[in-house]
């Protein structure tokens, strides 16, 4: 009786300590959030990519017999850099809409032409960006998620942010 006791013990303290090891307390607040390792980033990243729909602009596309398909070498590669785009309305334009290239790499409207950005982790992408970058440039929509850089121009970036901040 007295080791099964003892074995209950320790098996409460290591389970006790593996909690707090796993553990890390959120600077400037009392939250603690649970450490995260490489490879959980990872597969969290592939999910909001796929739930975002970030391929749908940022990856270049081929017409196949399905319709567009997705490169996959070209995967999150954004506009590329040798694409000729088709000639522009600008009548519909004025009109208010926006147009869409075939691969919807780049796109125009009232506020201009805009281009898709490389997001894949090569240094002519985001392979740069720190964690906090990437995360103003998700959160706040600031262009290569400085805090002092200017806006991002993305017709979707309304899903990311959240009004005044």
């Amino acid at each position: 009786m007295r080791i099964s006791n003892l074995m209950l013990i320790a098996v409460a303290l290591f389970s006790g300590l593996n909690i707090v090891a796993c553990i890390k307390t959120v600077p400037g607040t009392n939250l603690v959030q649970p450490m995260v390792d490489h490879g959980e980033k990872v597969k969290r990243g592939e999910y909001l990519v796929n739930a975002i729909g970030c391929d749908e602009c940022h990856s270049p596309k081929r017409f196949g017999p399905q319709g567009p398909e997705i490169i996959p070498e070209l995967r999150l590669s954004g506009f590329p850099h040798d694409a000729v785009l088709p000639s522009i309305d600008t009548g519909t334009v004025n009109k208010g809409w926006a147009l869409f290239a075939p691969d919807l790499t780049s796109a125009v409207g009232l506020w201009g032409q805009s281009y898709a950005a490389n997001l894949t982790p090569d240094e002519t992408g985001t392979g740069n960006w720190t964690e906090d970058q990437f995360l103003t440039a998700i959160k706040k929509g600031k262009f290569k998620g400085l805090e002092n850089g200017r806006d991002l121009c993305h017709p979707c970036l309304g899903l990311f942010t959240k009004p005044n901040r």
